[in-house]
């Protein structure tokens, strides 16, 4: 299918999600998660009114901005190791893969200007999943004070791939906790206002949960690769 007929489909689906809690659906960002597919996949979805697109590797990051350049806002979603900070600091808006010290101080090296981070959380706590434990993250926010190139605008965590609603629900409600607690900290360097949760299987309950910023994929431009 058509990207645009694709979003037609998902902007019902945030519509919908929206209503049921009484949400405004402008307080949805949708990234089109582009790792998957091909350049001309990715401007099929700007050329179809999407703004933000999403990479999980400094490759795809690299190869796409070489043709798109800055017509996109660039989201970093994957895993981010320290060594690879340098390749990718200067094409993207946001990473959403902060989770520890070593990462927050290269980001402030590299970057020459004020780079927005999400806090990455493993609130399912499964193994194979990056993030913080949630206990850790409110004194790993303080200590960010030292790096003021890194912005903490919200949280975020990849909820069990499963059909169980409740567990969905139950995670992104504790992301949902733990961001309010960051950001009743009123720290200057973390506004903390953010959620990014919810994939392709699962935004419309992370929406009613509280999701600002939802990542999809396969929903929205497939997977070619």
């Amino acid at each position: 299918m058509l990207v645009k007929d694709n979003l037609i489909v998902i902007k019902q689906e945030i519509a919908h999600a929206c209503e049921k809690v009484n949400r405004n659906p402008e307080e949805i960002t949708l990234i089109a998660v582009t790792k998957y597919v091909t350049i001309e996949r990715a401007q099929e979805a700007l050329d179809a009114g999407i703004v933000h697109l999403g990479e999980n590797r400094e490759e795809g990051l690299l190869a796409k901005y070489e043709v798109l350049q800055d017509k996109p806002i660039w989201h970093f979603i994957g895993s981010l190791q320290t060594r690879k900070v340098k390749g990718i600091i200067d094409y993207v808006d946001y990473i959403h893969s902060l989770d520890r010290l070593s990462l927050a101080k290269e980001i402030h090296k590299r970057a020459n200007r004020t780079i927005k981070c999400f806090v990455q959380v493993n609130v399912s706590k499964e193994e194979s999943k990056h993030g913080m434990e949630p206990e850790e993250v409110i004194d790993f926010v303080k200590q960010l004070s030292n790096y003021p190139n890194v912005q903490v605008v919200g949280l975020m965590t990849i909820a069990p791939f499963t059909e169980d609603k409740l567990l969905l629900r139950q995670c992104f409600q504790k992301l949902k906790s733990i961001q309010e607690d960051v950001k009743g900290l009123q720290l200057p360097y973390a506004p903390c206002t953010e959620l990014s949760m919810g994939m392709s299987n699962d935004y419309s309950i992370a929406i009613e949960e509280g999701a600002t910023m939802i990542r999809i994929g396969t929903a929205l431009v497939g997977s070619e690769k």
